[in-house]
Order: structure tokens, then sequence, then C-alpha cells
């Protein structure tokens, strides 16, 4: 509920959001993770609230973080997927083959790091 600007509106996605393991917020967007390990996403799209573009890879997700525009998924096998404002680390292609048995990450308000195993 609240200012849909904001998240605050789930219309689009809410018969997706069943089996709910975990729930992330940030800027304007929110992010769960079902219990099948897939990603649902609402909220503005220029601030991650679309992860149409990597939903296909985003599946066995153990933990999310997220920038105020972005959000970085790590995987069971230890990659990492990233969607939203390249800025604000949204785009992780230039560091995508380092990001490899990946066990936390973290986030600043335009930044990831990454701890490897």
């Amino acid at each position: 509920w609240g200012d849909p600007a904001y998240g605050g509106e789930s219309f689009a996605v809410r018969g997706q959001l069943r089996n709910l393991r975990q729930i992330y917020a940030a800027g304007n967007v929110f992010v769960a993770i079902l219990a099948d390990g897939s990603v649902v996403a609402w909220g503005n799209p220029n601030f991650g609230g679309d992860c149409s573009g990597v939903q296909e890879r985003l599946r066995n997700v153990q933990q999310v973080a997220a920038t105020i525009c972005a959000f970085a998924a790590i995987l069971q096998n230890g990659s990492v997927v990233t969607w939203g404002d390249p800025d604000f680390g949204g785009d992780s292609s230039a560091v995508q083959q380092q990001l490899v048995n990946v066990e936390q990450i973290q986030a600043t308000a335009g930044a990831f790091v990454a701890a490897l195993a």
C-alpha cells in the first residue's frame, strides 16, 4: 500500500506473490524471492522494478542486495544476476567473470561489493 510511484501498487504482480521466502525494498521498488527461488519485482522500472530482461536467469535465488536503483541476486551456484540502472550497479557485465562462488553481496547507495568463497 502507499504511493504507486514508490512500489505501493502491486496489482500487476499480485497473482505471483504467493509462497514468499523474503521481501527486499530499495528506493521505489520491492523484490520478493519466492519459495521456488524465483524473483518478482514491482515498482518504478527505472529503479529496478522491471526484472523481465533477466527473469529467465533468476532461478534458485539465495540472496538479494540493492542500491537505490539496482539489484543483485546471488544464485545457488554462486553466480550473480543484476538488473536496474547501470550507473548504480544494474549492469555487472564488466565484472561478471569475477562473480563466481559469491557468498555475500553488500551495497551502498550506488555500488555493490561481493564476498567470494
